[in-house]
């Protein structure tokens, strides 16, 4: 029932949404009831369009659900763009009409209109077109961490990771094949994947592991499960990442080597507790470098100086400007690099992938390569949620 809720819920909203681009584009439909008409048939279906993508993709009707998700999800990422851009234009429409309505000297100037709803659009598309390039461009982002675990003179660690990069009907070979040459490149000794590396039926992505056992780094791959693994399925996620490679780390840690010990939570849908998150790192060897694998950028207090470095993703820093600004709300930590309290840190990437709209705007994906180095007494750097 509280499925059924939340879907009521989101629909609403995603209603109410293309209630107000409806609004801002009439002026650009009022000559034609036809068009007016359409419009409204369009963004019926396009409201239900990502329901229709599961559907079809449960029920096996894998192209269908592909075209679909290509065209729904596009469309949302416009039209969450457009409705922005609208409700900017309404608030200005409201405060004008109070002012001259309360001021008969004020006079109103209206940006509503078919110049105005004109420019909207194409701003909207041209934001859409520059947020579909810049989800291509994967950027490697390098981030040295200082530490005293590491003898003077000791060969630095390098760590690659990689965040919700959602596999699935829209992020597939071409993009999975990007990923891996770029961390062929990069040669790291290990490689992390901090959750949300599927999404939805991944039962057509069997050829994909072949791509990830490409890539062997000498301390191995490990993973943690995410939201979205839980959502697909979380035997048939874990089988995956296993099939690829992965040693998936469900509650659990490994020694490495004399330097480098990794532990990794499940994600919170599977309720694990402070308690077996704290219990977990006090069993980690105190002496060795402790990188903590956790999906979302949420930090026990429990659990401050009991890791090293806690590798996070989930929020995507917003992946479409202003969305950043919603998602601060429930994570502050949410773009780079953290100074926490008992020498721990923080890092939440803005993940590698996209999730839904196929677009990234104000947050570029990202590989972060981590050079973990022997301590000189430098300061990290703390990240921004800007």
């Amino acid at each position: 029932m509280n499925f059924f809720i939340f879907l009521a819920v989101v629909l609403s909203i995603y209603t109410v949404m293309h209630g107000l681009v409806f609004w801002g584009i009439h002026p650009l439909l009022a000559g034609s009831p036809a068009a007016r008409i359409i419009a409204a048939l369009w963004m019926a279906l396009m409201i239900f369009a990502p329901v229709a993508v599961h559907m079809l993709e449960d029920r096996g009707f894998e192209l269908p659900a592909q075209i679909l998700a290509w065209v729904g999800y596009t469309w949302m990422g416009l039209v969450f763009l457009a409705f922005w851009a609208f409700l900017i234009v309404g608030v200005y429409e409201l405060i004008a009409w109070l002012l001259s309505a309360g001021i008969s000297a004020v006079p109103r100037h209206s940006l509503r209109g078919t110049g105005g709803a004109t420019v909207v659009v194409l701003l909207v598309l041209a934001a859409g077109f520059y947020g579909f390039m810049e989800a291509l461009n994967i950027r490697v982002e390098t981030v040295t961490i200082e530490s005293d675990k590491l003898p003077p003179g000791a060969e630095p660690i390098r760590v690659a990771q990689v965040s919700d990069i959602h596999l699935g009907l829209m992020n597939r070979q071409g993009k999975l094949a990007d990923i891996a040459l770029k961390l062929r490149v990069l040669d790291p000794d290990l490689l992390v994947a901090t959750g949300d590396v599927v999404d939805g039926e991944i039962g057509h992505l069997d050829g994909l592991s072949d791509l990830w056992n490409t890539l062997d780094p000498p301390l191995g791959k490990f993973a943690v499960t995410g939201n979205h693994e839980v959502y697909a399925g979380l035997g048939q996620s874990i089988e995956f990442l296993e099939r690829s490679g992965f040693t998936v780390l469900r509650n659990g840690g490994r020694t490495l080597n004399d330097r480098l010990a990794v532990a990794g939570v499940d994600d919170e849908h599977l309720n694990v507790s402070e308690a077996k998150e704290v219990g977990l790192l006090k069993a980690q060897p105190e002496d060795r470098f402790v990188l903590f694998l956790k999906h979302r950028p949420v930090v026990s207090e429990e659990a401050l100086g009991l890791f090293d470095l806690q590798l996070s993703g989930h929020a995507h820093k917003g992946q479409i400007f202003p969305f950043n600004l919603v998602t601060r709300l429930e994570y502050p930590r949410q773009n780079g690099l953290y100074s926490l309290s008992g020498g721990s840190r923080l890092y939440a990437s803005r993940g590698t992938g996209t999730w839904g709209p196929p677009m990234r705007i104000g947050s570029p994906p990202e590989i972060t390569l981590f050079e973990i180095v022997p301590a000189t007494g430098t300061q990290p750097e703390k990240g921004t949620d800007a």
